[in-house]
């Protein structure tokens, strides 16, 4: 087979399998095919991988179409068909509705429909994360991913082009489009600063006391260090650990496997004050913190010195942009903060956010963005 025909037929197998391929990387993978041939196996899966691939998802189901299509000499292409199912929508909350769905289950068995389910409350969004079931955290995740990729932009000092007369002029420009103009300016080129991402930088509490919300804020923070670039991860509690590196991993089960080795004092006593000390002099003062958002998940329930929490929490808001403090507490009725820990984090701190559910999650990502 010639380079374009494996193209167009590898092409036609991805999108059968669920791969959306523009055809702009189709014609991508095509030329690369051209110029790399089709005799080195792994040229064939890079050229493809690198033009065909958009989605870090879709890798595995990369992998598995690429060994299927070029391990079988016979295997051809076929044209996807466009496959119309019927939608049955079924409600999940009227116990009335059960015998409706029972009707319906012999045509749902042979008929090829589509089925929607919805509810009229939203449970997951604004249940509390320590009532959370395993399979409610999985469900969870796939929404803290999505808000975990916001993050807030900050002026660069790398300069780039705009149409706006008032940046600064670009003389290299101005100059290289007078050259086509008999050496006469006709139009002049302007520069403006650019805007780069916000490092953010999270601490989060594991002692005893966060045990029922540490497994659920976890997940939000893996999904940060994965969904955004620039965060990094701390576990506070009797001691300081860095676990940036350990939540790298795209499979949330693994990376927090990796996390929950590294960290030694899981679920065991609190001193924030020296936690926080520890960072200030090996991380944050040193340059981490400067300019960054700092944000941390915790309680506020220390054995520490509460003079000790206030001055660590006045040299950590000199030098961040913006310090967050996410307590689960906080939505309990009736809550004060009270425990000498809180109490004397508060006046340094900049949003007091609650962090018991997904809708609080919002509201920090929410702030993240400012």
């Amino acid at each position: 087979m010639q380079a374009d025909e494996l193209a167009v037929g590898f092409v036609n197998c991805l999108r059968g399998a669920g791969v959306d391929v523009a055809v702009g990387s189709s014609v991508n993978y095509w030329q690369a095919l051209g110029a790399l041939g089709v005799a080195e196996r792994s040229a064939m899966y890079w050229a493809g991988r690198a033009t065909l691939i958009t989605n870090p998802e879709d890798i595995h189901l990369y992998d598995k179409v690429f060994a299927a299509y070029y391990e079988h000499e016979g295997l051809v292409a076929t044209p996807i068909l466009e496959v119309v199912k019927p939608l049955v929508l079924a409600v999940d909350d009227d116990a009335a509705d059960d015998a409706d769905q029972d009707s319906h289950t012999q045509e749902m068995q042979t008929d090829p429909s589509v089925t929607l389910r919805w509810s009229r409350q939203e449970v997951l969004r604004d249940k509390d994360f320590s009532e959370y079931s395993k399979t409610e955290l999985d469900e969870a995740y796939r929404l803290m991913a999505s808000m975990a990729q916001i993050g807030g932009t900050r002026k660069s000092r790398r300069l780039k082009p705009t149409h706006r007369s008032i940046g600064h002029p670009d003389l290299r420009r101005t100059v290289r489009a007078a050259l086509r103009t008999g050496g006469e300016p006709v139009r002049r080129s302007f520069t403006q600063p650019g805007q780069r991402l916000r490092r953010a930088v999270l601490l989060l509490d594991i002692s005893g006391s966060m045990e029922p919300y540490a497994r659920a804020l976890l997940r939000f923070v893996h999904a940060a260090v994965v969904g955004r670039r620039k965060v990094e991860v701390f576990t506070i509690a009797t001691r300081l650990t860095r676990i940036t590196r350990d939540l790298t991993w795209r499979d949330p089960d693994r990376a927090l496997r990796a996390a929950t080795t590294s960290v030694s004092d899981w679920s065991g006593g609190t001193r924030l004050g020296e936690t926080l000390a520890e960072f200030n002099e090996l991380w944050g003062i040193r340059g981490m913190a400067r300019g960054a958002t700092v944000v941390v998940l915790s309680d506020g329930w220390d054995r520490g010195s509460p003079d000790v929490m206030c001055e660590q929490m006045a040299r950590l808001h000199r030098v961040t942009h913006k310090l967050i403090w996410v307590n689960p507490l906080k939505a309990t009725p009736g809550y004060q903060p009270l425990a000498q820990g809180m109490a004397a984090a508060l006046p340094y701190v900049d949003d007091f956010i609650e962090g018991h559910s997904l809708r609080s999650l919002e509201r920090l990502a929410e702030v993240l963005a400012q």
